[in-house]
C-alpha cells in the first residue's frame, strides 16, 4: 500500500533572510530584532560602503557614503550595538562582506564571546569572496594573491574555531548583474571555488580536506527567465558534485552537496511602473524553491521599490510574506522534486552544463580564475552590452519600459516618495561616536595589537587569531585595513573597457557621424570623460556608457571606480575634457556632486558640461540642476543612443550649439 501525500514529512522551510542595515548600528539592530519578531529565521547584514572598503567614517573617501547602503561598523562598539539583545550563539548570520571579511567576522566573534557564546556554535556565513569583487562589485584592497591568502586565513581558522560557519560564499549574484550568461555565471564561480581550494589544500590535513570542502557555499542570483534559472541551479548541483569527485577525491556525498543562498534579480527591477516588480520576484523566487535537488537554503528578496531607493520596513516585510505564503501555506515542501525525468528540463541542463565546462576548460588554459581575471571582466562587459541593446532593439521584452509603457500612477508611491532616505546627520553622528571611541580606548594596548596584526601579515601568519585581538583592544576598520595596506599593496581592477572601438557599431552610423561633425568643430576628438567619485562600486552603468561613447567615435577616458572628484578634476584638466559623465548608484550623489561642481569653478573649469546618472529621486535631481548639472539620468533612461546624443549636443561650441 503507498504512502499517501499527507502522511509525508514536509521538508524544513529554507532559511527566510531579509538583506538590511543602514544609517547607525542602533537602528539597524531595531530593525532586526523588528524582523525577527515577524518571523524571519536568519540575518543578513548589509554593510556600508566604507566599512566594506576598509575606510573609516571620517574619511575623505567615506564622504556621503556613510550608513547609505548598509550600516557603518568601525569599531566593536558598532558590532556590539548591532546585535544587542540577539543571541548570537542561537542565530544564523550572514554578512555580506568581502574584502574587510576577515575583520568583520573577527568583530562578531569578540562580540558573541562578551554575550558568553561558545563560538563552536556560531552558525552564518561570510561571503569573503574577492574575484567576483574585481569583476563586479568593486569593494576590493588589495591585490588578488593576498586576498586569495586572507580568503584562505578564514576557511582555515573557521574550520578549526567556527566549524558550524561558511568561511566563504562563492557569489555569483553580482556575475550576472554585470551581464553573465548563465553559462558564464556558472564557470566564473565555480572556478572561484576552485581557486580558493586549490590555496586551502596545502594548509589541511588530507583526511580533513574533504570536510573542509563540504563547508564551501554559493550565493546566487535568479532572474526572470525562470525556467532557465531553475535549470542552472541544477546544472551547478551536477557541476559541483562533479569537481568535488573528480578534481578533490571528495568520496563523501555529504560533503559535495551544493549549499547556496539566494537573492532573487535586483537588476531586472524596474523604476517604470516599480508595482509590476512584485511579480518578478515572486516568479524568480520560484526557480530557485520549485526543484527540490537544487533549493536554495537561504533566501533573501528584494523589495518592489529597490529600484528607486532604500526599502521601508514595510517593503521588507511585504517580500518576506511572500516566502512565508510559498513555504507555509502552498504544498511545495511536501513533494519530490518536481523536474526528475523532465527530458525539456534534462536537455537544457546539460546545454548548461557543456558551456560552462567549455568556458571552465578555458579558464583553467588560462592558469585559473586570479590569473583570467582581465578576460572573464572583458567578457562581462561584452554580455551586458549586449543584454543592453537586446532591450533598446525591443527583442527582449521589458514590461513597462520598452513595451506597455503607458500606465497608471502607483498607489505605492505614497508621500514619502516611496522609499527610505537616511538622514544626512547620521553621517556626523557617526564621525562623533568614532572619535569617542578613540578618545576612550586604551591606545598602548591599540598599538601592541596592530603591532602583532602587522607582524603576522608580515610573516605570512594566519591573520585571524591577532585581527580577534585587535577588535577587542579597540581597532578601528580603518586602521586594520591600512595595514592590509601597507603589508599586501592595493590594486586597481580592469575596467573591462578597452581603448579601441569593438566591431559593434550596427545603429550607430548617425551618431558616429555626428561625432565626427562636432570633433571636426572642436578641431580634435570630442573628449568624454567618464568617472566614479566616491566608493560605490557598481560600475556596469559607467562601463556601459564608456563603451557606447567609444563605439560612438568619442575619445574617451574611464579609470574604474574609487576617484575623489579631486582625482577627477584633475583627470578633466589634464585631458581638456569636452563633457564630463558622473556615475553614482550608492545615493550619495548631492554631497559628492556639490564637492565636485565646486573643484571645477574653482579650477576655471565650470565651462565643462557635467551629466550625472544613479537612482535619483526626482527632488534630488532637481537640486543637481541647480548645482549646474547639465543632465542627470535613472533607470528610466535606458535609451544608451539618446544619451549620447545629448552628449554630442553639450559638447557643440557654443556658436553652434542647438
Amino acid at each position: 500500500m503507498s504512502q499517501t501525500q499527507n502522511d509525508r514529512k514536509a521538508d524544513r522551510p529554507w532559511l527566510i533572510r531579509t538583506y538590511a542595515g543602514h544609517s547607525t548600528a542602533e537602528a539597524s539592530n531595531a530593525l532586526y530584532r523588528s524582523n525577527l519578531a515577524k518571523g524571519q529565521t536568519g540575518l543578513s547584514v548589509a554593510f556600508d560602503l566604507p566599512t566594506q572598503t576598509g575606510y573609516d567614517s571620517d574619511h575623505l573617501l567615506a564622504r556621503g557614503e556613510v550608513g547609505k547602503v548598509g550600516v557603518p561598523v568601525s569599531h566593536l562598539g558598532d558590532m556590539r550595538t548591532l546585535f544587542d539583545q540577539i543571541p548570537l550563539e542561537q542565530m544564523n548570520t550572514s554578512m555580506t562582506i568581502n574584502a574587510t571579511a576577515p575583520w568583520l567576522l573577527s568583530l562578531y566573534i569578540a562580540v558573541a564571546e562578551e554575550q558568553g557564546a561558545d563560538i563552536s556554535k556560531l552558525q552564518g556565513t561570510v561571503q569573503n569572496d574577492l574575484i567576483k569583487e574585481y569583476l563586479s562589485r568593486g569593494t576590493y584592497i588589495c591585490p588578488p594573491k593576498p586576498s586569495l591568502k586572507m580568503i584562505a586565513d578564514v576557511a582555515e581558522y573557521c574550520y578549526t574555531n567556527v566549524p558550524k560557519w561558511n568561511p566563504m560564499n562563492v557569489c555569483s549574484y553580482h556575475l550576472q548583474e554585470a551581464g553573465a550568461t548563465p553559462e558564464q555565471e556558472l564557470a566564473f564561480a565555480l572556478a572561484t571555488a576552485q581557486a580558493v581550494l586549490d590555496e586551502l589544500r596545502p594548509r589541511i590535513a588530507p583526511e580533513d580536506f574533504p570536510a573542509l570542502v563540504g563547508r564551501i557555499s554559493f550565493f546566487v542570483n535568479a532572474g526572470i527567465r525562470f525556467v532557465t534559472e531553475m535549470c542552472k541551479m541544477r546544472a551547478f548541483v551536477d557541476l559541483w558534485d562533479e569537481i568535488c569527485e573528480k578534481r578533490y577525491g571528495v568520496d563523501n556525498p555529504k560533503f559535495r552537496r551544493f549549499r547556496y543562498g539566494v537573492q532573487v534579480n535586483s537588476l531586472g527591477l524596474t523604476e517604470q511602473q516599480p508595482e509590476n516588480n512584485v511579480y518578478r520576484i515572486l516568479i524568480e523566487m520560484l526557480a530557485v524553491t520549485l526543484s527540490k535537488k537544487a533549493r536554495a537554503r537561504a533566501v533573501q528578496l528584494p523589495a518592489w521599490n529597490e529600484a528607486l531607493g532604500l526599502p521601508r520596513p514595510w517593503d521588507q516585510q511585504w517580500s518576506m510574506r511572500m516566502q512565508q505564503i510559498l513555504a507555509y501555506e502552498t504544498d511545495l515542501l511536501e513533494y519530490e522534486d518536481l523536474f526528475d525525468g523532465n527530458p525539456a528540463v534534462d536537455r537544457k541542463v546539460e546545454e548548461l552544463k557543456d558551456g560552462a565546462r567549455a568556458e571552465l576548460a578555458n579558464l583553467d588554459s588560462m592558469g585559473g580564475a586570479v590569473a583570467s581575471i582581465e578576460y572573464m571582466k572583458s567578457r562581462l562587459v561584452d554580455s551586458n552590452a549586449e543584454r543592453l541593446n537586446r532591450i533598446e532593439r525591443n527583442e527582449t521584452v521589458v514590461v513597462g519600459v520598452n513595451r506597455w509603457t503607458e500606465g497608471e500612477p502607483s498607489p505605492l508611491q505614497t508621500e514619502d516618495g516611496g522609499i527610505m532616505v537616511v538622514d544626512p546627520a547620521v553621517e556626523q553622528q557617526q564621525i562623533a561616536r568614532l572619535n569617542t571611541w578613540r578618545a576612550e580606548r586604551d591606545n598602548a594596548a591599540v598599538e601592541q595589537a596592530l603591532a602583532a596584526l602587522r607582524q603576522a601579515a608580515k610573516d605570512g601568519s594566519n591573520i585571524m587569531e591577532p585581527s580577534i585581538a585587535a577588535a577587542k583592544a579597540g581597532v578601528t576598520t580603518g586602521e586594520w585595513a591600512e595595514e592590509m595596506r601597507k603589508a599586501y599593496g592595493t590594486y586597481r581592477g580592469p575596467t573591462g573597457v578597452s581603448g579601441s572601438p569593438s566591431n559593434k557599431t550596427e545603429g550607430l552610423e548617425d551618431l558616429r557621424d555626428a561625432v565626427n561633425a562636432v570633433s571636426d568643430q572642436l578641431g580634435r576628438r570630442l573628449k568624454f570623460v567618464v568617472g566614479k567619485p566616491g566608493l560605490d562600486g557598481h560600475s556596469n552603468g559607467a562601463e556601459q556608457i564608456a563603451f557606447r561613447a567609444r563605439d560612438c567615435g568619442m575619445d574617451i577616458t574611464y579609470d574604474g571606480i574609487r576617484m575623489t572628484p579631486q582625482e577627477l578634476v584633475a583627470q578633466a584638466q589634464k585631458d581638456d575634457a569636452h563633457v564630463i559623465g558622473l556615475s553614482i548608484l550608492s545615493g550619495s550623489h548631492l554631497p559628492l556632486v556639490e564637492d565636485m561642481m565646486q573643484l571645477l569653478r574653482d579650477a576655471g573649469l565650470d565651462h565643462i558640461p557635467v551629466v550625472v546618472g544613479g537612482i535619483i529621486p526626482d527632488d534630488d535631481a532637481e537640486r543637481l540642476k541647480k548645482m549646474g548639472v547639465a543632465r542627470v539620468y535613472t533607470p528610466k533612461d535606458f535609451e544608451l543612443n539618446s544619451i549620447m546624443s545629448d552628449i554630442v549636443d553639450l559638447a557643440k561650441p557654443p556658436a553652434i550649439a542647438s
